[in-house]
């Protein structure tokens, strides 16, 4: 990724105006990107979002099916600061390998969560053998007060799952409906998957004091009425206690939410900081080769390096 968001005309709303009596909704369109070679939807960040609570980054990859040569997902040592990725697997398989000596496959209906904190870096490669791919890839900033906190790795094999008014619901992290995922989480959080096998429609009751995002990743959603294609984001606000959604046979959707971070985010390739400072020092440690995000000997294969600062040094 290569993105530097702090632009002041960003939209920063929490609270989506209600216009004849109705809360509206914001589109945020996806742009497309190329991630180790497979591709994906990005909408987050995005000059029109750019965080739902703590969310800062969200990537829909595939679905994708590798043919004739293809080795699948193939993404070389790069390192983090101040996030937490957090990979949700559908389809397919990958093995993470990180600088603390984690080597872990992701398969469907689990979660992988690496807290970057002061700095770690990973690799991510599609399982030998392996003919499809479809996950979502989001990143949570940590706030200030734990941006430095020491790297870590978890894995979520198995997450409270239910059925409501037919759709299949699964907890990625947070609380939902009085299920609570054992997902580690700094900040106030919410993140839940929700797959429909026949049409239908479901409400889903909501915090107030978070602000909510919907993604469809399989199918058209209609959220109150109106119409969201497939991957692109429905930006719900602040202060709702529900919304009702219309999910087409074989849908799929991602529930994201949070109380708002209100604290300012800055995020530059695979970065997240609180400073132009922080930054510039990650950077500068990472190409220097610095004992801070340490090594992954076991991939064969070059490190990525970032472009260059977009400001002076």
């Amino acid at each position: 990724m290569s993105t530097f968001v702090s632009d002041p005309d960003l939209l920063t709303s929490i609270d989506c105006p209600i216009i004849d009596g109705k809360r509206q909704v914001q589109h945020v369109a996806p742009r497309t990107a190329d991630v180790g070679g497979i591709p994906v939807n990005r909408v987050l960040p995005s000059r029109h979002r750019r965080l739902v609570g703590a969310w800062c980054f969200l990537d829909h990859a595939g679905p994708s099916v590798f043919k004739g040569n293809s080795t699948g997902l193939r993404v070389g040592p790069h390192p983090h600061t101040g996030l937490q990725t957090f990979t949700w697997m559908i389809e397919g398989e990958v093995l993470h390998r990180d600088s603390l000596g984690h080597e872990q496959v992701i398969r469907p209906g689990q979660v992988n969560l690496m807290t970057a904190g002061r700095g770690i870096s990973h690799t991510e490669e599609s399982v030998a053998g392996e003919t499809q791919l479809h996950a979502a890839q989001l990143w949570i900033a940590l706030p200030e007060a734990h941006r430095h906190t020491e790297p870590r790795f978890d894995h979520y094999p198995e997450l409270p799952q239910w059925r409501e008014q037919g759709v299949e619901l699964t907890l990625l992290t947070g609380e939902f409906a009085g299920q609570r995922a054992p997902t580690l989480a700094f900040s106030p959080l919410v993140g839940l998957d929700l797959r429909s096998p026949s049409a239908g429609s479901l409400q889903l009751p909501l915090r107030e004091d978070f602000e909510y995002g919907l993604l469809s990743l399989e199918g058209e959603l209609e959220i109150e009425g109106e119409r969201f294609a497939t991957n692109e984001l429905a930006y719900l606000g602040r202060g709702r206690s529900d919304v009702t959604l219309e999910l087409p046979a074989g849908g799929r959707a991602i529930l994201v939410g949070g109380e708002p971070l209100g604290e300012e985010i800055l995020i530059w390739w695979n970065f997240v900081g609180h400073s132009k400072a922080e930054i510039m020092e990650a950077q500068r440690d990472w190409e220097a080769g610095s004992e801070r995000f340490g090594s992954i000997p076991q991939y064969e294969g070059e490190r990525l390096m970032p472009p260059p600062l977009p400001w002076k040094v």
